[in-house]
């Protein structure tokens, strides 16, 4: 599969390490706005989002509404964004997806997954799922110097 690039500024990846070192010890997430050109994905916005998830679960899973979708959706095509992924946390382990991403993302999204050691977000790494859903590509993560 073809490798894409994220391009990602550093004060979006602040503000993602800032929110998910904020939900620590639980998983945070949110949604990423922005364009896709080619195989470039370039992150314009992000919108935090609720977890979800069972309360006594939160530690290891994340999950948001369907109407949180619809609505992010929407409010991205009226402001000329399109919705091009989701990012959340790993508390104490590894920026790598997990069975349970891989169960629930859908394919042509980019996932941006931040690990988050003892509170503080130590690394970011992006990907993509296959089509035929069996695994994740990484994606190239380039953080662009703030503007």
């Amino acid at each position: 599969m073809k490798t894409a690039l994220i391009v990602l500024s550093e004060t979006l990846q602040a503000q993602i390490f800032a929110q998910m070192e904020a939900a620590y010890p639980n998983e945070g997430g949110g949604f990423l706005l922005g364009a896709l050109e080619a195989e470039t994905v370039t992150i314009r916005e992000i919108v935090q989002i609720e977890n979800v998830f069972a309360a006594e679960e939160q530690y290891h899973r994340y999950a948001m509404t369907p109407a949180d979708w619809m609505r992010l959706e929407d409010d991205a095509e009226a402001r000329g964004l399109t919705l091009v992924g989701y990012y959340h946390s790993h508390p104490n382990a590894a920026p790598i997806p997990s069975t349970f991403d891989r169960d629930h993302a859908l394919p042509n999204f980019t996932y941006l997954i931040t690990s988050v050691q003892a509170g503080k977000a130590v690394e970011m790494r992006g990907w993509r799922l296959r089509p035929d859903r069996q695994q994740f590509d990484e994606q190239t993560l380039k953080i662009a110097a703030a503007e």
